[in-house]
């Protein structure tokens, strides 16, 4: 799909990959709806691209993604300042920390703005896709998605869920339509990454540390530009870091000693007195 003169929605965009993903779209001549649960992050990210633009290019709004009614909203928005959503950038996420410690609500949260999100903004999108023959489904997921997650049980479990629902999707509507990107990046520059590694808890620090170290940390405009690259080529799988790929199909090719591997990793970031 060619962007140019699409209207399009990024979830979690008042800074990260969300708000690079706005700067990208808005400067390859789409307009755009930016959302974030911190509205005036994102009013801030939608003036950017109006004044990189010489332009009414963007608006920002505040938003929670995992809400079937601020998501109905944003699409209401587009519609009014754009005209009807052509590409939806499931971008928001969370990263809770801790693994069988962490409380239901972690996890029920985690599920909600990681997982769910997606599901309600797809049901609200893809009927009328279908009936224009054309729309495209962004996903932001994680390397995580498709290795693990050392620390952080939930983010490993939903990213996985969210790469299962982007397959999901592009099977189900892909003949009708309906185009899917899943975004898989290892380590990006945001605000997310510098919390972990800077977290005093053991099992979150070795999250960080785990990322970093397992590749070239890009700026968030890096991650967009690729992903750019892959909504004009209609490609499904988006790795930033080519890497993830080999990762994934050693993984593959013998599951017990890649979990092998990674519980010595595992044990090697945690220190001698894990």
């Amino acid at each position: 799909m060619q962007v140019r003169d699409k209207v399009a929605v990024v979830t979690g965009g008042g800074g990260g990959i969300g708000a690079a993903l706005t700067a990208a779209l808005a400067g390859a001549g789409a307009r755009v709806v930016v959302s974030d649960i911190d509205g005036a992050a994102a009013e801030r990210v939608a003036a950017d691209a109006d004044a990189a633009a010489g332009t009414h290019v963007a608006v920002g709004a505040a938003a929670d993604a995992a809400d079937s009614d601020a998501i109905a909203g944003l699409i209401a928005l587009a519609g009014r300042e754009f005209g009807p959503v052509d590409i939806y950038c499931a971008n928001a996420g969370i990263g809770p920390k801790g693994g069988l410690d962490a409380a239901e609500s972690e996890w029920d949260r985690a599920i909600d703005v990681n997982v769910c999100a997606h599901v309600r903004a797809a049901k609200l999108l893809v009927p009328g896709w279908v009936e224009r023959g054309e729309g495209y489904f962004v996903t932001t997921a994680s390397a995580a998605g498709l290795l693990t997650q050392i620390g952080s049980a939930a983010y490993a479990v939903t990213k996985h869920a969210v790469v299962g629902f982007a397959e999901w999707l592009s099977i189900t509507y892909g003949d009708a339509g309906v185009r899917v990107s899943c975004l898989c990046p290892m380590g990006v520059d945001t605000d997310m990454l510098r919390a972990a590694t800077g977290s005093d808890d053991p099992m979150g620090a070795a999250a960080g540390r785990s990322v970093v170290e397992a590749g070239t940390v890009l700026q968030p405009a890096e991650v967009a530009e690729v992903v750019l690259a892959a909504i004009d080529d209609e490609r499904f799988l988006v790795l930033p870091h080519p890497e993830v790929l080999e990762m994934y199909r050693r993984k593959g090719s013998d599951y017990d000693r890649w979990l092998r591997g990674m519980r010595r990793y595992q044990a090697s970031l945690l220190g001698p007195e894990s």
